[in-house]
């Protein structure tokens, strides 16, 4: 379980910092109360990391050796995507891609919530927006890829942990952070992350 739970910390939060809903917390922190920014956000990351955990554990009724190959061939494809990605990066840049993508989901979440912004609107604003922008995300198939081959309490709680910091950093500074994270250095420590994984499932299953 403290396996479980290191390794979907440590790929959670290097992979969610700088990421799309990293900004579009950040952004909504600056518009409205970051205790109810906070809410909706942690509230749909939880349950996507719930769902993915499910999805995980059903895959897991496959015999374990394919479940076991999938998962070795998964984190090492992602590593390699993301080292590859990393050098064609400045050395000092944000997302400014993954920026204009939250600064347009949030413009157009506005045009639906422009009256009555009570409280459980802006709560429902952050769940969706947050929903929607983890939907398919590469932390999202890592998730079910650590649930398919670990325990599963373990996974979803480490993986609601690195939200939950990821969330925190930005409500309450990803305004000073935006234009000073390094993407590069991120992505190189996520890419870097998945292959260490990918190597220790390997040298598990041998």
């Amino acid at each position: 379980m403290l396996t479980a739970f290191t390794a979907s910390l440590l790929l959670i939060t290097v992979s969610e910092l700088g990421d799309k809903t990293f900004f579009i917390a950040a952004i909504l922190a600056m518009q409205h109360s970051r205790r109810l920014v906070f809410v909706g956000v942690i509230t749909a990351l939880a349950g996507m990391t719930v769902l993915s955990v499910m999805l995980g554990q059903a895959v897991s009724i496959l015999p374990k050796v394919y479940i076991h190959h999938a998962e070795i061939i998964l984190f090492i494809a992602f590593g390699i995507k993301l080292l590859y990605e990393a050098t064609k990066m400045p050395a000092r840049s944000c997302d400014t891609e993954a920026v204009e993508e939250a600064k347009d989901a949030v413009a157009k979440a506005q045009e639906h919530f422009k009256k009555g912004k009570t409280c459980w609107a802006v709560i429902l604003e952050a769940f969706l927006l947050t929903f929607m922008a983890e939907w398919g995300d590469r932390t999202q198939i890592a998730t079910i890829a650590l649930a398919a081959g670990n325990n599963p309490v373990g996974v979803t709680t480490g993986a609601v942990s690195g939200h939950a910091v990821c969330a925190a950093i930005a409500i309450a500074s990803g305004r000073m952070l935006a234009g000073r994270i390094s993407e590069r250095m991120l992505t190189f420590t996520g890419g870097s992350l998945f292959i260490l994984f990918g190597i220790i499932a390997a040298i598990e299953g041998a």
